[in-house]
């Protein structure tokens, strides 16, 4: 299995939000972004693994500022750490005035996903080249978060079995 790049899955999209986007202030729903966060995640997922990925976590979505309707919603999307079956892709929003050209970073999130062999089985990963200065640095700050994420698991698990 050949190793891929970060630039090889990375994604750039961007959404202009509509009326039926948002609640009456005119603010977009948080939903509406998380779904938009999801798919976009999950494209960088299949192009890195060239399967079939599923969410398994969204470890942290931080909103710093609304989104209105008319804004374009850019979303940044690439493979932050690759594991055996899992990886970590990061999402960068932003939002841009259409009108006045201002982009403010509104959130961020990092989500978790497994690839599927063709039975629906978890299935190895090509593992993942990091390049540049930013990539090392998340693939770095990734690595972190993985292990505070199986350390957590694992003492839910032990919480659940002294149940």
């Amino acid at each position: 299995m050949e190793a891929k790049r970060c630039a090889d899955s990375s994604l750039v999209t961007a959404i202009q939000m509509m009326p039926q986007d948002a609640n009456p202030l005119g603010n977009v729903h948080g939903g509406v972004i998380m779904k938009y966060i999801d798919n976009v995640a999950g494209m960088v997922g299949t192009r890195h693994s060239g399967r079939v990925v599923v969410t398994a976590s969204i470890d942290r979505l931080d909103f710093h500022f609304p989104v209105h309707v008319g804004n374009m919603l850019i979303l940044k999307a690439s493979a932050n750490f690759v594991g055996r079956t899992s990886m970590e892709i990061g999402v960068r929003i932003e939002a841009e005035n259409l009108t006045t050209g201002d982009v403010r970073h509104t959130a961020s999130a990092y989500l978790t996903f497994v690839a599927l062999d063709h039975t629906g089985r978890p299935t190895e990963l090509p593992r993942l080249i990091v390049e540049t200065e930013d990539e090392k640095r998340r693939h770095e700050e990734a690595r972190r978060r993985r292990e505070m994420r199986l350390a957590e698991r694992a003492r839910e698990k032990k919480e659940q079995n002294q149940a």
